[in-house]
């Protein structure tokens, strides 16, 4: 009871803080962004030795060290973050677009603009780097957000809520428009998800189980963020000088993030020239290769792929392999194992391109390039809130857009009905 009587406080502090942010200027939002930012820079030091706690308790708890890399914050990643304030804060507003206007034959002028959600709860795992853009695109969509990590991160993230928290205010943000709930209790989540009054949106972030949970116990709205089992095709027509470098880094450039390469499809008439080459390269890289029997007459050094492989997000240098017939095959593949996230053909076939953007199910199709690239930053939205792999409201990463909701303002000048 306790618990859930302080998680309804700050909520209800959240909600109060939101009807302030809802009037609050660009110009104070985009102050505050960049106040967020210089003291990302600022407290460096602070937040990577706090981070240090976190990872050495991590580490003795023999947390799997794709976890481990994804808690891990370095200089980099703390600048990136700060540069997604910072990129965010030159994005336009949001907030006040007008996306339909008519003047019916009454003369009743009616628009449709966009406006702040409210307050927007993110439940998340792991990741610190989230606690910072979730707090700043909140603020520049003029929204309060109520925050829940991972325990794995809780001196990071309230390390990082405590520098945000103050530079805001200090550019006149409400003080409770950035709450953090501290509570580190798994009951924590489904209290936060029980606030229908309070919280008007919940995003998970994180693994199947936690935004399975979430989507079964929330009565809140919830805009699910998926997991990624992401597929690469390599046709028969692809260039192997493109080809082989995008498979690679797929799959090694981070493998514990959601917009990595899980399975690796190879058209049947390019496998024994195109299999042995790729394979060598993964190796080199630490990757381990599960393959299907085609595959294995072509590396017999790969391990079997079993059917629960072709579903697994690995998150991990860990890789299926499978041999297909052609484009059609491949799709079928894809849209029966994939989670709707990302997934990309390499070709120089026109019409295979097309077919298999237009007929692959998810939230970002590619040609000729890596599934890596499912990113808010990297799309340009400054920062990201979440890749959504439903088709309600939001698909794919979600900015700035994604945080409003629409409001139909009308005029008349004495009209009844």
């Amino acid at each position: 009871m306790l618990l859930k009587k302080e998680i309804e406080k700050q909520a209800e502090n959240a909600k109060a803080a939101s009807r302030k942010m809802a009037g609050l200027s660009i110009e104070v939002r985009n102050s505050a962004l960049l106040k967020m930012s210089e003291a990302l820079e600022k407290n460096l030091d602070e937040i990577l030795s706090t981070n240090a706690e976190d990872l050495k308790a991590a580490e003795e708890k023999g947390t799997r060290r794709n976890f481990i890399d994804r808690l891990k914050l370095t200089p980099k990643r703390v600048a990136d973050m700060a540069e997604g304030l910072r990129q965010a804060a030159k994005l336009p507003d949001p907030i006040g677009h007008e996306d339909f206007h008519v003047t019916r034959p009454n003369g009743l002028k009616i628009r449709r603009v966009r406006v702040p959600f409210g307050v927007v709860g993110i439940i998340y795992e792991a990741r610190p780097n989230v606690t910072v853009d979730a707090a700043g695109l909140c603020i520049k969509s003029g929204n309060a957000c109520v925050l829940r990590g991972g325990s794995e991160a809780i001196r990071t993230n309230q390390k990082l809520v405590e520098i945000l928290k103050a530079a805001a205010i200090e550019a006149k943000i409400p003080e409770h428009a950035i709450e953090f709930i501290a509570i580190t209790d798994r009951d924590a989540v489904i209290a936060m998800c029980r606030l229908r009054k309070l919280i008007d949106v919940i995003i998970p972030r994180g693994g199947a189980g936690l935004i399975q949970r979430v989507v079964e116990h929330s009565t809140v709205p919830v805009i699910e963020t998926g997991t990624g089992v992401c597929h690469i095709y390599v046709d028969k027509a692809a260039n192997f000088e493109i080809a082989l470098p995008v498979v690679l880094t797929a799959k090694i450039s981070r493998p514990s993030v959601c917009n990595a390469m899980e399975t690796l499809l190879i058209h049947k008439d390019i496998a024994e020239d195109f299999l042995p080459k790729i394979s060598k390269m993964l190796k080199e890289n630490k990757v381990e290769l599960r393959g299907d029997e085609l595959s294995r007459k072509i590396c017999p050094d790969l391990k079997v792929a079993t059917e629960e492989d072709w579903a697994t997000e690995y998150n991990d240098l860990i890789l299926s392999v499978k041999i297909v017939s052609g484009v059609d095959e491949a799709i079928e593949h894809i849209n029966k194992y994939n989670t709707l996230h990302s997934d990309a053909i390499i070709t120089d076939d026109e019409e295979a391109a097309k077919k298999f953007q237009t007929l692959v199910d998810a939230s970002a199709v590619y040609v000729n390039t890596s599934t890596r690239f499912t990113d808010g930053f990297e799309f340009g939205f400054g920062a990201e809130i979440g890749i959504s792999t439903q088709k309600l409201h939001a698909r794919g990463p979600m900015g700035l857009e994604a945080l409003t909701t629409t409001k139909y303002l009308i005029e008349g000048n004495g009209q009844t009905r």
